[in-house]
């Protein structure tokens, strides 16, 4: 059941989190992502350096950068370095399952 005003819009943290292991095989960390999260403030210097500076494989990087998005605001600025660095169809992906959710809610009520 809807109410009339209210916002139903799904947030995206919820939707990381429910995407993540899929996240995880998709997310390029590299070639960009990681200087824009440091530059939009998602990241401090410390743990852009921590990610970078480990060697391990690109999904672990991917997985050290979601473990650090703990609000709506670091979500809306990862979603813009994801588009700044041309991964659209990871921004697609987290919105589109946002909606589904969404809509399977309301389907049920």
């Amino acid at each position: 059941m809807l109410i009339a005003g209210a916002s139903f819009s799904p947030h995206i943290l919820d939707s990381i989190v429910n995407l993540r292991s899929r996240l995880s095989d998709i997310i390029e960390p590299d070639f960009g992502l990681l200087g824009e999260l440091l530059s939009l403030g998602v990241l401090t210097h410390r743990q852009y350096d921590d990610i970078r500076g480990e060697v391990r494989a690109a999904y672990r990087r991917t997985d050290a950068v979601m473990d650090l998005l703990t609000s709506e605001e670091q979500c809306k600025k990862f979603l813009l370095a994801l588009r700044r660095t041309q991964q659209h169809h990871v921004v697609n992906l987290i919105e589109q399952h946002g909606g589904r959710d969404f809509i399977s809610v309301q389907l049920t009520n």
